[in-house]
């Protein structure tokens, strides 16, 4: 906005195409990626958060730093308070950005979990559409509330999370884990809209709790746990799944798109801007049809094979010509790029870094993610003034940048066929029996869950030394037994 610009220009840089004064790339790169780096924190702070206050109300004090960011950069007249209020912001949106995706992992039932999970990305998706609309509605005012109004608009987002999380339940997982069975069944009953003597609603809560005692039979898992065994498996796929969804490049066309349609001599950039978030929200709800039809793992191939193509089109086309039929092309493929990414990898990462943890580490491991997510939107935010623009030191690479985020596609295709599970319609818990007796991802669609942690609960109760598998022989060499037994029944003879 060239009121902004004006206004917290510092150290004598010009625009050389207005000729006015301007924040210099290294400014540019400081402000925006500040948010990202305060998200960082936050995400990892979110573990804490989210097992001192409780997820629901882990969720109100995260807000409540994100208003203190929102005040700060709401006052700022230059450049020092606007980058304090981003970071505080920044911590404020990356302790949602774990606890959002963990409540509602541990409050959904199975059937439908990627829908709702996915509708965290659609949330975010409107939230830049509505960014996009007051960002253009204010651009050209001659006054702070050029920069102040869009900024301001963030407090009733925040206002309305803490009213929603002042209505909700805490979730049942969580109470279950602090030994409040009761509460647990309370708030289960209203989440399934179920009487609490439900026999279908107490199936799931003896289940939930079956599987948490199971886990502390095990021991107490710290940080370094989340990395052993099969934990450790899920953890290097859930960061690694975070930090390749930054890397397709889609928060370079969100944070940077405005100047870059810019300096590709496109008209209008904000409009283009606006239309690209449209296309955005739009894209985001047949991959919530898709998640549960589709499965995880189809979606996300089917994702990253077609930002590959979008990206490597786009930066073929930008280094061979730069006509305005070129422009229109660039444009019409960075939309197509945008709904492969909506539809797939934007709610398909939260989702199934949702479902991958057990209870006892779910909040450390989740907040580890998270911040991989927000590591990677940080760097890329920083790093991208001085790999497009021009000037000294700079990369100067421009629409060259797109070679970049198309071979990162690439990498998500075979990262998705080698590592991604299938977790569609498997409750937390069964995602659990799935990582110890899957070895390998693409083998993981023909599996079917045997049994139930109560049983497992049962059987370890009479061998605490059996492991996972040994109890699992032993309960269904019983159920063969019982079923043969059925099948031939034995028949007194009258004498």
């Amino acid at each position: 906005m060239p009121f902004w610009r004006e206004t917290f220009a510092t150290g004598g840089t010009i625009n050389p195409k207005d000729h006015k004064p301007d924040v210099s790339s290294s400014q540019r790169s400081l402000i925006v990626s500040i948010l990202s780096a305060g998200t960082f924190f936050g995400a990892l702070a979110a573990s804490p958060f989210g097992d001192f206050f409780g997820r629901r109300l882990g969720l109100v004090a995260s807000s409540m730093v994100f208003i203190l960011g929102v005040v700060l950069q709401t006052a700022a007249a230059a450049i020092p308070l606007f980058v304090a209020g981003r970071f505080f912001a920044g911590f404020g949106v990356g302790l949602v950005s774990a606890l959002v995706p963990l409540y509602q992992s541990e409050s959904s039932p199975k059937w439908i979990r990627g829908t709702i999970v996915g509708c965290y990305q659609l949330a975010i998706t409107l939230g830049l559409l509505i960014a996009a609309i007051v960002n253009n509605a204010t651009k050209d005012r001659k006054d702070t509330g050029s920069y102040r109004i869009p900024v301001a608009v963030q407090f009733a987002w925040a206002l309305i999370l803490i009213t929603g999380m002042l209505i909700l339940p805490e979730t049942p997982r969580y109470l279950i884990k602090r030994g409040k069975m009761e509460e647990a069944a309370r708030s289960l009953s209203r989440l399934r809209r179920l009487p609490v003597d439900d026999p279908s609603l107490l199936d799931e809560l003896a289940e939930i709790k079956a599987n948490h005692d199971f886990e502390m039979n095990i021991g107490k898992a710290s940080y370094v746990d989340c990395f052993r065994g099969t934990l450790g498996k899920r953890q290097l796929t859930g960061c690694a799944l975070q930090a390749l969804q930054q890397l397709t490049g889609v928060n370079f066309i969100f944070y940077y798109g405005t100047q870059f349609f810019q300096n590709s001599g496109i008209h209008n950039a904000f409009v283009i801007t606006m239309i690209t978030n449209v296309v955005n929200v739009c894209s985001t709800f047949p991959g919530l049809y898709m998640v549960e039809t589709w499965g995880r793992r189809r979606l996300l191939l089917f994702g990253a094979i077609g930002m590959c193509v979008c990206q490597f089109i786009v930066a073929i086309v930008g280094v061979s010509t730069s006509s305005a039929v070129a422009n229109k092309v660039l444009i019409a493929f960075v939309c197509v790029y945008i709904f492969f990414f909506a539809c797939s990898w934007g709610p398909g990462a939260w989702i199934i870094t949702g479902e991958l943890f057990p209870l006892k580490v779910r909040a450390k491991a989740l907040s580890m993610t998270t911040a991989t997510n927000w590591l990677l939107n940080w760097a890329i935010a920083f790093s991208t003034p001085y790999l497009v623009d021009a000037g000294p030191g700079n990369a100067n690479l421009q629409v060259k940048v797109f070679f970049i985020w198309g071979s990162c596609c690439f990498v998500c295709i075979a990262f998705v066929y080698f590592l991604i599970y299938e977790t569609k319609g498997l409750t937390l818990e069964q995602v659990d029996e799935l990582y110890e007796k899957i070895d390998h991802a693409w083998h993981s669609k023909d599996f079917k869950p045997s049994v139930q942690f109560r049983e497992i609960e049962k059987e370890l109760a009479e061998n605490r030394k059996a492991s996972l598998a040994e109890v699992e022989q032993v309960i269904l060499r019983k159920k063969s037994v019982a079923a043969g037994a059925a099948d031939h029944p034995v028949h007194e003879e009258k004498v």
